[in-house]
This record gives C-alpha cells, structure tokens and sequence, in this order.
C-alpha cells in the first residue's frame, strides 16, 4: 500500500523505511503505510520561521482572510472524495460532514471574521489609548503583532479534518505558519487534505507543512517564538507540556484532553415535556454520533433521582433503534471505531466503569452489525451504563467511544457538586425551562467548563447541540480538560500574536499604529478631506468648521421636529433643578447634526456613504448661546480588497468657545480609492 508522504521545508518527502501499517476501521483492510523516518524537524521548523513566516507577515489580516476563504472554497470542491475516504476511518456520512463541513467551515468562518474584525494591516490595535501623564505627551497603546516561530500542531485520531483546520486557521490568520501532525490511526485523511491545500497553491510557501507518522525529536527543536497544540489523552498532554524546550523556553502551550462532559435534565422537565425528549435525543446523538470519539460527547448524564427509569428507558428505547455497521450502507447510523486498538481500550475502561454501576443498554463484547465481520471491524454497541454518583469511576474513567453514564442527582447544589467532579470539562449542558434552576447551575458549573449549553423548547430547533463546537467560541476546557482555549474566534488569532505596550508620544504611538492618536499633529489643507480619495487621504487630515451658535429657536424647533421633548430640553423650571444641567440644553442629537452641517462637504465626490458613528460620548451640557466648533481627522484608513472603496474612521470632537469638548465619537465613512 502507498507509505503517506511529509511535506517538509519545500518539498515531499518519503520515509525509506515500510512503516506501519493503517486498516480500514470497518473492514480491518490495510487502507497505508505511515512513517516520517528521515524527516529533518529542526530544518522543517527552521523552513517555517525563515520562508513561512516572512510571506504570511507581507500580507494584511484581510488578505491572510481572503486566502483562507479561496481554500475553503476549493476544499469544499473535493468533499466527496473525502467523504469516501473518511468512510475507512469508521464515519458514517453524516459523521464524515460533521469533520469534513465543519473543518471547512471554520475556514470560512475566520475568513468572514478576519475581513469584519481584523484591520486591513499587519498588526493589530487592541483596547484604548491609555494616558499616562497629565499634559497627554505620554501615552500607551497595546497592540500585538504575530509571533516569528511556527505553530506545531499535534492533533488527535477523531477529526482527522476538523481537528487540524481549527489549529490551521487561526494561527494562519494571525500570520504564524503551522506545522500539522495527525494521530496515525486516521492520517491517511488528513494527508489528503494536506495534499489538496498544498497542491492547490493558494497558501505562500512554507505556511503549511505536514508530518506522517511519529512527531521524534520535532519538540526538541522549539523555540521561544513557537507554539505547540496539542488534542489528545491528559496524560500525552501532561509529558509534552513539561518537555524540557517547552519548559526551558515558556513556549504557548495549548492542551484539549480527556473531557468527562456532563449533561443535566431539570427537575421540572418530567416524561411528556419537551426537554424531556430533547434531553433524551441529545443524549442518544452524542453516543452515536463519530460512535461517540468525540471530546465534546455526554459521559456523564445527570437527572433527577426520580426521573431516572425514565430516562433509562426513553434512552433504551432509542439506542434500539441505531442500526451499527458498515458506515457506507444505507440505513446504518453509528459505523466502526477508528481502530481495534481503541476497541480494546474502550473495553477496558467499561469494565472499570461497571465497578461502579450496571448496564442499562448494550453488551460491550458483541453487537450485530450490518454488511462487516463484527471482529474484523473496530465495532462496539452503544453501552448506556447506570451508576452511583458518589463513586469515584464515573468521574475519572473516560471510555472513548458511544458509552455514556446515568446518574441521579436530590439537589440543585448536589448536581452543581457532581458536575465539578470531572475536574474540567470542555462542554457541558442543562436541559431545562426552569430559568432560576438554569441560573443556579451554569454559575456554579461555569468554573469547571469550557462552554454551557442552555437547551430549552425555545432554541432546540435551532441549537447546534451540546458537541459541536463553534469557531466564534472558546473551544477548551480548565482542568482536566487541558486549561487551554482553541478558537474562540479572534481570542484564538491572538493566541499567536505577541501583544506588546507601546509607550511614547501621541505623535509616535500614530506612527506605529496606523492610526491617528489624539495628540499626533494634524494637517488642515487647502482641500477638505472629504474632497480627496482613498489614495490621496492621509491618517491625521483634518478639517476644522464652525462656530455656529445654538439658539432657542433651535432646541424648540429640535423638540417639535423630531418628537424629543425630554423635560432638560422643553421645561425651564424642570431643568434647572436636574443637577446635571441647572437649565435648559441643546438635545445631545441635535449637537451631533449640527457638527455634520459644518464639517459635510456636500458636493458629489470620493465620500460614498456615512455608515454609522461609534464611542459616541456627551461630555458637557450645551446651552442655549453657545457655540460650537468641530475638529474632524481622518483616523484609520481600511481599504477593502475586494471592492473599489474602503473604509474611513474619523475622530470628531466637538468643541465651545471655551474649547470643553461637549461630544466626541468616530465617524464612518465609505470612500472610492480613487477620485469618481
């Protein structure tokens, strides 16, 4: 059979030796060889840091985006090629969508999230300005910038695709290149897709290398500049987070491990309610569904002492119905585990499992399946178990595969208890209308868990249930389940970003930014700015217009014309006893369209749309016979890639004849990149 290739430091690579054999989970069959004998790991990372990382650093948040969005498309092209070869590792179709979709669709998601959130720029702005001295010639601005290493990417045998596009994503977002390592057992897929990324060319060199086979000395070779992910067993986590480079040189280590998830039925969600059913569908899909190797999947099921025949036999009767077999015929719902391998360990965990209770459904040792030898295969039955909350297995023994526990709970504060047992878990969820037992149970469980799931008859239709993971949230867990956080929208980007303090002067903290800081110098022209283009608008162009003095006609008129007759602005006695203002003030509104009649150039030109204003702040009470001045200046600049115009920020600050600023806010404007 074909021996998997590397892709190291520009080039395929072949192990010389056979390597070892991978099998068909279904049919036992040698589907390839993997090994990775001969592969250099410090020229590979080497290779990522000298070629990858430069041309990923040239390129702006938005074209890093529009990169990862041409990849997803082109992925989702060659689905079904891998649906058919993610039948071998044991997946029924709708399990090999849930991997192969849905790492695709975190493709797309930080690509639709990079364009929305991130600059068109190379380094990234975060929080406010802060002052650090009272004339405001010293200040401080956090940014961060990408990391100089690789992200080394070790992931686990379940999502052979999933698993390494959620690493791949981010760190490729955020400008740091990846070095991906698959669980051998179900390599073969990922080597395909790592195939079909490379071979398409749409990455820049050196930003994607992939490793078949053993990681050898790769983490002897890290540096401080590098990251290390790693989904896999607590105790795999355990020994590469205290590797003597990781440790010698503090490298970002990120672990997603064992995960003893929990879910809690409420006690008001008897036989015949909604959450009832919905807590028993859900229960029965996270032990069926990738035939439960997911680390996401319900371990542990919580119910009320009284409810829990119930529930047993609500679940029985579903896990009846779940036809096991070959993933490729029709009709079967839960196919082979990855490996006999993990057969065997599942086994061996049940049995310590069953010193603390009693099977509810399933026989670990025999199970009828359909079109495969249920030896040859890697085939087990669904196993429900029931078991005594107060032992000590149900909260420590984690059998990977479709075995979940039925435990009874006497109290809201018991189950809060026997939730934290786990010691740390990636997922979690409550099924339940009661709002205050809901509350009660996600503020004491939200301390052991990466992420709560709330199910309820007003979002089930539209849930995406208690395992799946979401690219715009945290993915991890504290504790056993690793402490770490992947994803987790642009949390997950600056994971691979250093941020750094940037302290200095107004003027300084512009220039390294890209942006105008109050305090920088601004340039008033003999052109308005609303006059130039994109390409001939500078950070810190400036207008200054007005005064124009409020009057009383103006606030009545304001009252009458708009509906706002708000007691400050209509009532002379009224106002002048509210503390804030002692009389009557313009409408803070009325303040923001004045300064838009001064600073507006009306003429058609490169100004395409006013979009929206942001941070708006009233900061002095306007009255009657003051003046007012406007200071508009063009405060970042973002062209968009893909259209013929782009976006500007303005910093507007309006003014009284004493120079108090009565409102400040950003104004957001659309402007052409060149003149029409």
């Amino acid at each position: 059979m074909a021996l998997l290739r590397s892709y190291v430091s520009g080039e395929w690579h072949t192990a010389a030796d056979e390597g070892v054999p991978l099998h068909d989970a279904a049919t036992g069959e040698e589907v390839a060889r993997i090994s990775s004998a001969g592969v250099d790991f410090g020229a590979a990372l080497e290779y990522g840091r000298r070629v990858g990382g430069p041309a990923l650093r040239e390129l702006t948040f938005h074209q890093r985006a529009a990169l990862l969005k041409a990849l997803a498309s082109h992925l989702r092209e060659h689905r079904d090629e891998l649906y058919a070869l993610s039948a071998k590792t044991g997946a029924t179709l709708g399990d090999s969508k849930f991997d192969i979709d849905g790492g695709i669709g975190v493709l797309f998601s930080y690509a639709s999230k990079g364009k929305r959130e991130l600059p068109n720029d190379t380094v990234y702005v975060e929080g406010n300005v802060e002052p650090l001295s009272r004339g405001g010639t010293f200040v401080a601005q956090h940014i961060a910038t990408p990391l100089r290493g690789v992200a080394v990417q070790i992931n686990a045998f379940n999502f052979p695709v999933w698993g390494p596009l959620e690493k791949f994503a981010p760190a490729f977002l955020a400008g740091v290149p990846s070095l991906v390592k698959p669980a051998s057992q179900t390599a073969y897929l990922t080597a395909r897709v790592a195939e079909l990324i490379i071979e398409s060319g749409i990455l820049p060199e050196g930003s994607l290398q992939f490793v078949a086979g053993s990681a050898g000395d790769l983490l002897d070779h890290v540096t401080a500049q590098d990251l290390v992910s790693f989904t896999g067993s607590a105790s795999t986590a355990q020994k590469l987070r205290t590797h003597p480079a990781i440790v010698r040189h503090a490298v970002r280590f990120n672990a997603e491990a064992d995960s003893l998830n929990c879910s809690i039925l409420g006690p008001d969600a008897v036989r015949g309610t909604t959450e009832f059913d919905l807590f028993v569908k859900q229960l029965t899909t996270e032990m069926t569904v990738k035939a439960g190797q997911k680390c996401t999947a319900i371990r542990r099921a919580f119910v009320p002492a009284e409810l829990l025949d119930d529930v047993a036999a609500a679940a029985s009767e579903r896990l009846a119905k779940v036809t096991v077999g070959h993933p490729a015929s029709e009709g079967v719902r839960m196919g082979a585990l990855a490996s006999l391998e993990q057969r065997e360990e599942v086994r061996r965990s049940l049995k310590a499992l069953l010193d603390a209770g009693s099977v509810v459904f399933g026989d670990p040792e025999r199970v009828e399946v359909v079109d495969a030898d249920a030896e040859r295969g890697a085939f087990i039955s669904p196993v429900l178990l029931k078991a005594d909350p107060e032992r000590s297995e149900p909260h420590e023994v984690e059998a990977f595969g479709p075995v979940s526990t039925l435990m009874p709970y006497t109290s809201t504060e018991q189950v809060v208890d026997f939730a934290a047992r786990g010691g740390g878990s990636l997922a979690g969820s409550v099924v339940s209308a009661d709002k205050e037992f809901v509350r009660e149970v996600v503020l004491g469980a939200a301390p052991f868990h990466g992420r709560l799931l709330v199910l309820d008859a007003d979002d089930a239709k539209e849930s995406t249930g208690h395992g799946s993971p979401m690219p715009q949230l945290v993915h991890g867990g504290p504790g056993r389940a690793g402490g770490g956080e992947e994803m987790g929208g642009i949390r997950g980007v600056l994971h691979h970003m250093q941020r750094t303090a940037v302290q200095g002067s107004p003027e300084v903290l512009s220039a390294v930014t890209g942006r105008w800081v109050t305090g920088a110098p601004r340039t008033e022209g003999d052109v308005h700015p609303f006059r130039k283009s994109l390409a001939e608008l500078k950070i810190g162009d400036s207008v200054v217009a007005g005064p124009r003095t409020v009057t009383q006609e103006d606030v009545d008129h304001f009252a009458e014309f708009t509906g706002d007759t708000f007691y400050a602005h209509t009532d002379p006695e009224a106002a002048a006893a509210n503390p804030l203002f002692g009389g009557i003030v313009a409408h803070g509104y009325l303040v923001v369209s004045f300064a838009a009649g001064l600073f507006v150039s009306p003429e058609p030109g490169p100004v395409l749309a006013n979009y929206g204003l942001e941070n708006l702040r009233f900061l002095t009470p306007v009255k009657v016979g003051d003046s007012l001045t406007v200071t508009l200046t063009a405060k970042q600049i973002t062209p968009r890639i893909d259209q013929d115009y782009g976006e500007v920020r303005w910093d507007a600050d309006v003014t009284n004849a004493e120079g108090e600023s009565v409102a400040k806010y950003d104004v957001l404007t659309l402007v052409s990149k060149e003149q029409p």
